[in-house]
């Protein structure tokens, strides 16, 4: 049941970034110091490093992109990465949680 609630709250985030352009994305989030895109390749950090632990593979840093709105789709693959590696149930919640409390202040 983790691997679907880690994938509808991906889905979830996508949903309402998906379409955001630059001027959104360079917006301070809510509650924060940091911007939206900032915070969102943070998140995207932390599922790659979750994958990275589960694969038993070194952590990498994630590419910062030249524009925003690849975030979500980069979202998409380390979620899916960490779903591939066999992730325990609870690093999976975990990671949905994560997911879900970034998404509660973009």
């Amino acid at each position: 049941m983790s691997a679907a609630e880690l994938d509808r709250a991906v889905a979830l985030l996508v949903r309402q970034v998906g379409h955001w352009q630059q001027p959104r994305w360079a917006a301070v989030a809510e509650g924060g110091n940091v911007s939206r895109a900032d915070l969102v390749h943070r998140l995207v950090q932390e599922i790659a490093d979750l994958a990275a632990d589960a694969e038993g593979e070194p952590r990498r840093d994630v590419p910062r992109l030249a524009h925003p709105m690849a975030l979500p789709d980069q979202l998409r693959v380390v979620a899916a990465d960490l779903v591939a590696a066999g992730s325990p149930a609870a690093v999976l919640a975990g990671a949905a949680a994560t997911v879900t409390a970034t998404r509660s202040v973009l």
